[in-house]
């Protein structure tokens, strides 16, 4: 199986089986933006993740062994050079996806506005480096129903 038909499995199968992803990360011990993540292709899973994931949605075992593979984080568009806006960059590409389907899963179809929006970045400390940490809020602007 290519982890193209993983992905759409495992889509295929949560939607059948009614499940959310706070729900499946909960079974799997795991925050929902990276059962997302690594459900759709973008991360690989560890092997006693992946069995979990591959009992509650029923996956077949050559899904299971596809969602350890490491995947090719690959998607096209002009890429930033700028080291510290590449790394955001690199996180929409990779989470992007997983937050919008956590987004839609909690208000609905629309979006996080970027007008109507703040941002907080602060320094954590923490004896193995100091992080970065952001934190962004944003009026959830549902799409139109015609």
């Amino acid at each position: 199986m290519s982890r193209d038909d993983v992905t759409a499995l495992v889509l295929a199968q949560k939607k059948r089986k009614k499940l959310t992803w706070e729900g499946i990360a909960a079974e799997l011990g795991m925050s929902p933006i990276w059962t997302h993540m690594v459900a759709t292709g973008m991360g690989a899973c560890p092997p006693d993740k992946a069995e979990i994931l591959g009992r509650l949605l029923d996956l077949p075992e050559a899904a299971v062994e596809e969602l350890q593979e490491c995947p090719s984080k690959d998607w096209s568009r002009d890429v930033p050079t700028d080291p510290c806006i590449y790394r955001l960059y690199e996180i929409a590409g990779v989470f992007g996806p997983s937050f919008k389907a956590l987004v839609h899963e909690k208000f609905g179809d629309g979006i996080m506005s970027a007008i109507d929006f703040d941002m907080v970045v602060s320094k954590v400390e923490d004896p193995k480096g100091d992080r970065v940490k952001v934190e962004m809020t944003g009026k959830f602007l549902p799409y139109k129903k015609w």
